[in-house]
């Protein structure tokens, strides 16, 4: 019997994969109640903290999680569990979700770091269990139902802000956000899973083997055609579109107008032109080819970046806005429904697994630079947030000057590559 037929089961059980998916609805509240809208709002509207200290707190616990991130993949491989790895860093995040807004700004933004790293953390180990649930057959399958109830877990974060945030206050919000996750997120630990194959023990070795992976991986990138360039690309609309993420809550009330209830319509119609837009630009990828939808989602970002720096500095009608994110959505979904088969496209089946953590790399590395360079913008220099969107554009365009230069034809690997 083969080693994959021992690591995986043929037949998941359907209640295995439900337990699995809902695990993505119950991260994306997380993602979208504290690290897009209600926190940073907290910190700027309520606690009149400024962008660059909420900025600063999510470039740490990005840049800790860079770091140490090729250690925690390997530490999982070693051990061939995910499970406890994913049960912890979940507790962790549930725990210090619920303690934000104790204490002062200083300590909520502590609290913070240690959460979102915990959150991503977890994405590794949640990422890498997939196959517990899934067959070769059935992967793309199911990992399409974990992204299509993660933006169900969108509606739901915000929806839920959108009803008792008048009643409960901010602090309430990010509670109720930590009892949401805690509640999605049990099934995956009451009905996956692993086979357990024997005990891990530490080696020092792993740390130190996990970044010369790290290092023969960018050395191997190198020797395909558009790879590496293609990843360059994608440090700067990654960047572009990871800060319009984080930010958008508070550019919208505090440069737009909105109140908070209307901030938080105006994100709901976003996440659903985002859900729309991904089925469409699926079909549009199958047909035109990653390169020139990737382009045409650029294109559509430039587009909405333009218009919201036009509303707050000429002072349009704030009513276009609803425009900006309906164009931004569908932006959204369009633009990882075109770059993973980009990156697919370009890299050789042999060193899929490899290349796809460096694209995972490649997005830590743009979530921190990002953030960082919004706060200079808008506190350190004084500039205002719409210059802090149109250097986002300026990201967004070179991006776009750098992904001419990739041809996204399909390459004939030599037989050694294909294994």
């Amino acid at each position: 019997m083969s080693q994959s037929t021992l690591a995986t089961p043929a037949k998941p059980r359907k209640i295995s994969v439900i337990a699995w998916a809902l695990y993505d609805l119950a991260n994306t509240i997380f993602s979208m109640n504290i690290v897009s809208l209600y926190f940073s709002l907290w910190v700027v509207n309520q606690m009149k903290g400024t962008d660059a200290q909420y900025g600063i707190a999510n470039a740490i616990s990005m840049g800790l999680m860079f770091v140490t991130a090729p250690i925690l993949g390997a530490l999982s491989d070693q051990a061939k569990r995910r499970m406890p790895f994913l049960l912890t860093t979940t507790l962790i995040c549930i725990l210090f979700t619920a303690l934000l807004g104790t204490g002062s700004l200083t300590i909520s933004l502590v609290f913070f770091v240690i959460a979102n790293y915990m959150f991503q953390a977890g994405l590794i180990f949640y990422d890498s269990l997939l196959p517990t649930v899934s067959t070769p057959e059935t992967c793309g399958k199911i990992g399409g139902l974990g992204i299509g109830l993660g933006y169900m877990g969108s509606f739901i974060g915000v929806g839920s802000g959108l009803l008792l945030l008048d009643r409960i206050g901010y602090v309430g919000i990010f509670r109720l956000s930590a009892l949401l996750f805690l509640i999605f997120a049990l099934p995956i630990f009451f009905f996956v899973r692993e086979r357990a194959t024997g005990r891990f023990q530490f080696d020092s070795t792993i740390v130190t083997g996990a970044f010369s992976q790290v290092r023969q991986t960018v050395a191997q990138a190198r020797q395909f055609p558009g790879l590496a360039r293609f990843l360059v690309g994608r440090v700067f609309y990654t960047d572009a579109v990871n800060t319009i993420i984080v930010f958008m809550g508070i550019y919208v009330t505090n440069e737009v107008g909105y109140s908070a209830t209307e901030a938080q319509i105006v994100l709901l119609v976003a996440i659903a032109t985002a859900v729309i837009g991904a089925f469409i630009w699926g079909l549009v990828v199958d047909r035109i080819g990653p390169k020139i939808t990737l382009n045409l989602v650029l294109i559509m970002w430039m587009i909405s970046m333009a218009m919201a720096i036009a509303i707050a500095v000429f002072h349009w009608p704030n009513t276009l806005f609803w425009a900006v994110a309906s164009l931004a959505g569908v932006a959204l979904g369009g633009t990882w429904a075109a770059d993973r088969p980009y990156m697919l496209l370009l890299s050789p089946p042999k060193y899929v697994g490899q290349f796809y953590g460096l694209y995972s790399m490649v997005g830590r590395f743009a979530s921190i630079l990002g953030p960082l360079m919004w706060g200079i913008i808008v506190d350190t220099l004084g500039w205002g947030r719409p210059a802090a969107i149109g250097a986002l554009l300026v990201f967004i365009i070179i991006s776009f000057i750098i992904l001419q230069g990739v041809s996204d034809h399909r390459r004939d690997w030599a037989p050694e590559l294909l294994a």
